[in-house]
C-alpha cells in the first residue's frame, strides 16, 4: 500500500467517524421537556455544571438577570437581531414574551437549549442556557450568555 492510499484511507475512516459522531450527537439530545415559562420562572438547573440561570443561586449556575427599561416589545426585537446574528443559533419558539433558541457547537454540533423570558413586570430579561448532552460545558453556558448580554447592551 502506497503512503498516498494510506493517508487517504486514514482520511476517509476520520470523516466517517466524524459524520457518524455527529449524527449520534443529533439522535442522543432530544429537546428537554421541561422549557418554557413555568409559575413565571424557567426551569431549573441540574446538579451538573452545565447549565446556568438567572432564577439559580448557587454559584456555579447562577447569572444576573437584564434589567430593561425600553418596551417588552423592543427589548424581544433586540434580542432576535442578536440570536438571528449568531452562528448557528436557531429560534425555536419565538413568543412575546417568551423565546427558546438552540445553539450549536462548531466542530461536533452539541446543542444548547437557551431561554429568555421577558418579565414585564419588574422589566427584566430572565435568561437560561443548559447543555443537552454531558456534564461539563467548560463554561460555554455562561460565556454565550454573557456575549448576549453583552450584544443586548450596545
Amino acid at each position: 500500500m502506497t503512503i498516498t492510499r494510506l493517508v487517504g484511507t486514514v482520511i476517509v475512516i476520520i470523516l466517517a467517524a466524524y459524520v457518524l459522531l455527529r449524527w449520534l450527537v443529533g439522535v442522543y439530545s432530544p429537546r428537554p421537556d421541561n422549557l418554557g415559562v413555568r409559575d413565571g420562572q424557567l426551569a431549573p438547573c441540574p446538579d451538573s455544571p452545565n447549565c446556568v440561570s438567572t432564577f439559580s443561586s448557587d454559584a456555579e449556575h447562577a447569572i444576573a438577570p437584564l434589567p430593561y427599561s425600553a418596551s417588552t416589545a423592543q427589548m424581544h426585537d433586540n434580542l432576535v437581531a442578536v440570536l438571528t446574528a449568531l452562528p448557528r443559533a436557531k429560534i425555536v419558539t419565538d413568543q412575546p414574551t417568551y423565546i427558546h433558541a438552540e445553539l450549536r457547537t462548531r466542530m461536533m454540533g452539541f446543542v444548547d437549549d437557551a431561554e429568555f423570558y421577558f418579565d414585564e413586570a419588574n422589566g427584566l430579561l430572565h435568561m437560561r442556557s443548559g447543555s443537552r448532552l454531558g456534564y461539563s460545558d467548560l463554561g460555554v453556558n455562561r460565556r454565550n450568555m454573557e456575549q448576549i448580554r453583552q450584544a443586548l447592551a450596545e
